[in-house]
């Protein structure tokens, strides 16, 4: 008589552990041990049993092989469908790293009172979306001729939102919404990923007003434990729905995928700070690729933005995505502001700029952009110009208010009787001014008018149509009602300067978020910042910006134009890595290897290189980066034991693929 035997994905970290393994399923727990069900199983090379999941189950004749017996079912719901198994197993592999790691990000913590209500409980029917809810959503797509279309054959689409505001809220979540509407009137599901709990909440508000509640799936890592489990088991369902979220919404296991949507892709924050460290986009890439194992469709794929970034730019240009333009194009009022010779040198907020504020606040409030929370971020010997360093830890000291004792951004402690170590003096100079600071020189400029400031450590949604000064960091801008009547962006300059090279398309980015919060023909002061960046501003012409950085990068083969991989780890490590990987890869380029460097891991000497590689290469380099890390983990495992290696770091090496920021 056959077997029943179980093929188990363990949850372990352990990279050697990232297989399948197989499992004899006892028979009483037969009808229990199905594919997606979570299991305890023992595993010999650990001598202790550990959680799994079941992806398949089948029958074997040959009753001689040994096989260790699952120990027991967790639960009878089949928490990972083949469909969602599938994306973490192409998403792993294609970032070099582990299928368990990706669902640890897709499948949230079990909560078993929520499990059992849901397994006892009826499933949803499908929704319905209402005939005048349709009708809105579909003028709004027919503002791009040819959108609902492509959206509706699973096409790959970059689109750039309206810069402007409808209503409360910005005209992209409009788009978004109305795009999710269109989808699941036809009987497919939405996924929807923003970059924070912000953008979060205007999109979620946006589709209220078009779908049911029970139509919209929220996933927010501010959720309880059983409210995020709760919405996780809904896209388990068979009846389609829309699920709105951050950066792992990208990974909802949701029936018949008919739309993928990403907003704002530039945004860091889309950026997965885990292992294998998968950006939200590249995941809806892959997902985009997966064909419905039902209907054989494929969802459709919408990056949009206010500006454009290089990755998708890239694949633009490559006809890899289509680029879907307005019927008519808007773009704000931006001014680019400089000091005159007739000014005061040094002058922050120039004349223009002073008197476009002046004028909006006579109307309403006014929006000034600036590049640091805080009163003054930056400290600086007054006579040397030397920075101003914490005795300490030789951090950067800051100023909390005016006349306080600076303090340490690192550990916090209060520089007292502070002197300089290259010139001995104890008096220190505020080099930048922060949101406080330039809050209080606001105050002071229009005295009697309210001074708002929105940063990190004072969040603030919206602010009303009185006149007002809105003094924000980047991202952090409220929307104010009906718009704001002026905006300056100040600090340009200094935010240009950061040693980054993507600094330009991100502060191109803030900025054109921060216009899109002004009001109908309000002026858009762009302060002391002059060259491609300001001008792609200046005539909204950011997908021309993306453009010329890739031609910029393409002869250093700089991201996005080629991937790039950075190992650590052992030196010798590192050093078999690369020579196994132009073993496996000889189509590499000479020089793409970029090291290897000598650092420091936990106090044992390591090393560091970069491998830029063309994007056909991908698979191939993954493959033998992955092979590597599987093979020295499980060498360093047999070496550990008692030797002095026990003291070396645990990983002995490292692969991230797709580095933002290649630097050694």
């Amino acid at each position: 008589m056959p077997r029943r035997v179980a093929r188990v994905l363990i949850d372990s970290p352990l990279p050697q552990l990232d297989r399948l393994f197989d499992y004899a399923i006892p028979d009483e727990l037969r009808e229990q041990a199905v594919p997606g069900v979570r299991i305890k199983a023992p595993l010999r090379t650990a001598g202790r049993v550990v959680d799994g999941y079941v992806v398949e189950v089948g029958d074997e004749s040959d009753g001689d092989r040994a096989l260790s017996e699952i120990d027991a079912v967790v639960s009878t719901a089949a928490v990972l469908p083949e469909r969602l198994y599938t994306l973490a197993r192409r998403v792993a592999d294609r970032a070099a790293g582990s299928a368990v790691d990706i669902l640890r990000l897709a499948i949230p913590k079990r909560q078993v009172r929520v499990e059992k209500q849901w397994l006892a409980g009826e499933r949803a029917p499908a929704p319905v979306v209402a005939a005048d809810s349709l009708e809105t959503a579909r003028a709004v797509l027919d503002a791009y001729p040819g959108l609902a279309e492509r959206i509706a054959a699973g096409g790959r689409i970059a689109l750039d939102a309206p810069p402007r505001l409808e209503g409360a809220r910005p005209a992209w979540t409009s788009v978004l919404a109305a795009a999710a509407a269109a989808t699941l009137a036809a009987g497919r599901s939405a996924v929807l990923a923003v970059p924070d709990h912000r953008d979060l909440d205007l999109l979620h508000a946006a589709l209220s007003a078009l779908l049911p509640d029970d139509a919209v799936v929220r996933h927010d890592a501010g959720q309880t434990g059983p409210e995020r489990y709760r919405g996780f088991l809904r896209t388990l369902e068979d009846a389609p729905c829309v699920v709105v979220g951050n950066r792992s919404a990208v990974y909802a296991p949701v029936a018949r995928p008919g739309l993928l949507a990403l907003w704002d892709d530039g945004d860091p924050l889309l950026e997965e700070p885990l292992a294998p460290y998968v950006h939200a986009r590249d995941a809806a890439l892959v997902r985009r690729e997966l064909a419905d194992p039902e209907t054989g469709e494929k969802p459709a794929l919408l990056l949009a933005g206010h500006t454009r970034s290089t990755d998708v730019e890239r694949l633009v240009a490559v006809g890899w995505v289509e680029d879907v333009p307005p019927a008519r194009r808007y773009a704000p009022r931006v001014v680019l502001s400089a000091v005159t010779q007739s000014e005061r040198p040094g002058a922050r907020i120039p004349s223009a700029a002073f008197r476009a504020a002046r004028e909006g606040l006579a109307e309403g409030p006014v929006l000034v952009q600036v590049a640091r929370p805080g009163y003054s971020p930056t400290l600086v010997c007054a006579d040397c110009r030397a920075p101003a360093r914490c005795r300490h830890c030789g951090g950067p000291l800051h100023a909390p208010g005016r006349g306080a004792t600076p303090v340490c951004g690192w550990c916090g402690r209060s520089a007292t009787a502070w002197t300089c170590p290259a010139c001995s003096s104890p008096r220190v100079r505020l080099a930048s001014s922060g949101s406080e600071r330039t809050a209080d020189e606001l105050g002071r400029a229009f005295p009697g008018v309210r001074v708002i400031v929105a940063d990190g450590a004072h969040p603030v949604r919206e602010v009303d149509a009185r006149p007002s000064l809105v003094v924000a960091t980047r991202g952090a801008e409220p929307i104010a009602e009906g718009g704001y009547r002026a905006v300056l962006l100040l600090d340009g300059d200094r935010m240009l300067q950061a040693p980054e090279l993507r600094i330009g398309e991100s502060c191109l980015r803030w900025w054109s978020n921060a216009a899109a919060l002004a009001a109908p023909d309000a002026p858009v002061h762009l302060v002391g910042v002059t060259g491609a960046v300001a001008r792609a501003l200046a005539t909204w012409t950011q997908a021309s910006y993306a453009r010329a950085e890739l031609h910029e990068r393409a002869p250093l083969r700089m991201p996005p134009t080629a991937r790039v991989a950075r190992l650590e780890g052992d030196v010798s490590a590192v050093d078999r890595a690369l020579a196994t990987l132009r073993a496996d890869v000889p189509e590499l380029a000479a020089d793409a290897v970029l090291g290897p460097v000598p650092i420091d891991r936990q106090g044992w000497p390591g090393a560091r290189a970069l491998v830029r590689f063309d994007y056909a290469r991908g698979a191939a380099v993954a493959t033998s980066l992955r092979a590597s890390v599987v093979s020295e983990a499980v060498s360093a495992r047999s070496a550990r034991k008692g030797s002095a290696r026990s003291r070396a770091p645990r990983n002995m090496l490292t692969a991230r693929l797709d580095i933002v920021e290649p630097e050694l």
